[in-house]
């Protein structure tokens, strides 16, 4: 018996079996394009993710080393937050994917400040163009196209899972899961469903949004496989679930291309003034909740500094970086604005002093990933002093220097497991019944808190800089 993950996120998408126990069994992948227009426009091509998930489905029920008929059962994890239009006879996208950095509408949402408080109540977010519901107003005031396929009730707008899903499954439904539609700033989290006074406040017609879903449940079959879609996930909250059902007291930290700092909690309730509230898994009667942090320039900011210094490939060096250069130069990471707990724009990024050297300014970015990750771990600690340990998964959690740099200015061991790919593990847990008989993925490695005054006062600069 295997399970299939299907992951689509920022930079690709794979498919994933996993057998009874949680053991990987064979992986496709395909890399897919990212527009960063402007430093505020940022999207996607809906034809490129869509083709790119159904090519690395094909690959993988064609893969030598299993045989698809054993598959009973995928789930399905996406970008949260990223959003576009459709036309629900067709299917045919009528809009480029927003990307979940995408933030084009952040003047605009400025009118709506004095509604933040009841914004957070009944969202557990922020009032931030990263989520969805001022980019599905910009769509429709200024795609063309929406417009006829309104007129004749045609025309769907919404999370970018519930267009993939649209092509995913035999008969065309409009669904989404309860993780990727509370990204949108329209969803009740308590009432687990859309929210009539946020529809309003947004202007977006309930009629044009996809049905919720839990994120356990029976979506349908597969058109190409035959396998029934159990879960249905946003990226990050699906890898919660990497190793199974996770410990309220091991603050879990996603890294790519940004970073998500999570906390379990035990009932749904307001977080820590900056953070969120989330929902993670859900069914028919029951949901599971965790408080959120949320850096938006993880591997982005790295990108951002490729670009700056015209080099490439530096995740080649990088490590001997992090290794070799004691005083790297203060870098202000507000690549894609800040996220949680400022949630604000910021000033453009820059160095507090000219960088000696490429290797230099690539270490101080990724310092500043630790700085930004460890702001929001001090306020969940803060709220639960029983946390013992911090949990990284993510591209970027493969980085030696970046997990001892964490550990040293948390001061909690930072735990490393085998499998550091988070996302496909936990919705394939999800889509197989939360069973308890997965095993944990491998010990991996751990890295121990030590004393590093030079490291924390950096860092001491970095939020004095911000502050």
């Amino acid at each position: 018996m295997l399970t299939l993950a299907l992951d689509q996120g920022t930079h690709s998408t794979r498919a994933v079996a996993f057998d009874a126990r949680g053991r990987q069994v064979a992986l496709t992948r395909q890399p897919v394009s990212l527009d960063a227009r402007s430093r505020t426009e940022v999207e996607q091509s809906p034809q490129d993710l869509l083709a790119s998930l159904h090519t690395v489905l094909n690959e993988l029920l064609a893969h030598p080393a299993l045989d698809g008929a054993q598959i009973t059962a995928a789930g399905l994890a996406t970008q949260r937050s990223s959003v576009l239009a459709w036309d629900r006879q067709t299917g045919v996208a009528l809009s480029p994917v927003l990307s979940w950095q995408d933030t084009r509408c952040a003047q605009g949402l400025l009118a709506l400040e004095p509604h933040q408080p009841e914004i957070l109540q009944r969202t557990g977010l922020q009032l931030s163009a990263h989520y969805g519901a001022s980019k599905l107003q910009w769509l429709l005031e200024h795609e063309p196209a929406l417009a006829a396929a309104r007129d004749s009730d045609r025309l769907v707008v919404g999370p970018l899972v519930s267009y993939l899903l649209h092509h995913l499954l035999a008969g065309k439904t409009e669904q989404v899961d309860h993780a990727n539609a509370s990204r949108t700033l329209l969803w009740n989290l308590g009432q687990r469903d859309w929210d009539d006074w946020l529809l309003g406040l947004f202007g977006i017609d309930r009629g044009l949004l996809p049905e919720c879903r839990p994120i356990c449940a029976n979506y349908g079959i597969t058109a190409t496989g035959n396998i029934p879609l159990t879960a249905v996930n946003g990226d990050q909250t699906a890898a919660l679930y990497a190793q199974g059902r996770p410990s309220p007291n091991t603050i879990r930290v996603n890294i790519g291309t940004g970073a998500f700092v999570l906390m379990p909690v035990s009932a749904l309730g307001q977080a820590p003034p900056g953070l969120l509230t989330g929902i993670s898994q859900s069914s028919a009667d029951s949901a599971d909740y965790y408080f959120e942090g949320t850096v938006n320039g993880a591997w982005a900011a790295l990108a951002w500094a490729e670009r700056r210094f015209k080099v490439k490939d530096i995740e080649l060096d990088l490590a001997d970086w992090l290794a070799t250069i004691e005083s790297p130069p203060v870098f202000l990471n507000t690549v894609g604005g800040l996220g949680a707990p400022w949630w604000r724009t910021g000033p453009k990024p820059a160095f507090l002093e000219a960088p000696t050297s490429t290797a230099a300014a690539m270490v101080g970015v990724v310092e500043s990933i630790a700085f930004l990750i460890q702001a929001n771990v001090a306020i969940l600690c803060q709220l639960n002093p029983a946390v013992s340990a911090i949990q990284v998964s993510g591209g970027l959690a493969n980085l030696d220097g970046l997990c001892q740099r964490l550990a040293d200015l948390s001061g909690l061991p930072v735990q490393r497991p085998l499998q550091v790919e988070a996302t496909a593990r936990g919705i394939a847990w999800q889509a197989a019944g939360a069973t308890d008989d997965w095993s944990p993925s491998g010990p991996g490695e751990m890295f121990t808190p030590a004393e590093n005054p030079p490291l924390s006062a950096r860092q001491q600069r970095f939020l004095a800089a911000l502050d």
